[in-house]
Parts: structure tokens; C-alpha cells; sequence
């Protein structure tokens, strides 16, 4: 999140929390703040597979997918959807230690 979506998001939960904002609203606001859905290519995963220093199995077995999996995205084969989009952006941004 951008540092102004932080404060808005911030601010919107302080008015919540007073009751000048109800839960609808602030719900939106967060929807808002949800970081852009980004997409992978196969140079990408692997950046960031060796960014991280694993190999494709253990990177795999981080992300809970086969290695089969991580293989067919790095040869671009496949691409990652859903939940492994996402969790590829979380290691991307703060490394894999976070899924420790």
C-alpha cells in the first residue's frame, strides 16, 4: 500500500472505531487499499524464487504447490491465479520469511 493509502486507511478505521464511519463504508475504504492484483511472468517467479535462495521444491513446498507447479510457471507453461498470485506478491515484497 502507498504510504497516503496507509493514512487514508488508517484515518477510516479511527472513525470507525468512534462511530462516525459505519462498517459498509469501511469496508470499501479497505477495499480500496487492497494492493493491485499483479501478474507473473516466468522470468518473475524465478527472480524471485532466487532472490529468495531456494531451490524450486522448497519454494514449492514454501508455497504449498508441487514443484511441478513452480516448474511449468518458470518455463511458462502455466502462470499463477488466486491465492498463489498473492502469496507471490507477500514473497516478492517482504521475502519468504514471512510464510515461516
Amino acid at each position: 500500500m502507498s504510504e497516503i493509502l496507509d493514512i487514508a486507511h488508517d484515518m477510516a478505521k479511527g472513525l470507525f472505531r468512534v462511530g462516525a464511519m459505519d462498517e459498509l463504508t469501511l469496508r470499501d475504504v479497505e477495499a480500496l487499499c487492497l494492493p493491485r492484483k499483479k501478474s507473473f511472468k516466468a522470468d518473475d517467479i524465478r527472480r524471485i524464487r532466487m532472490a529468495n535462495h531456494m531451490s524450486q521444491a522448497a519454494f514449492a513446498a514454501m508455497l504449498g504447490i508441487g514443484k511441478t507447479t513452480v516448474q511449468q510457471w518458470e518455463q511458462g507453461q502455466k502462470r499463477p491465479a488466486g491465492a498463489a498470485r498473492r502469496l507471490l506478491d507477500v514473497v516478492e515484497r517482504k521475502g519468504v520469511a514471512v510464510l515461516h
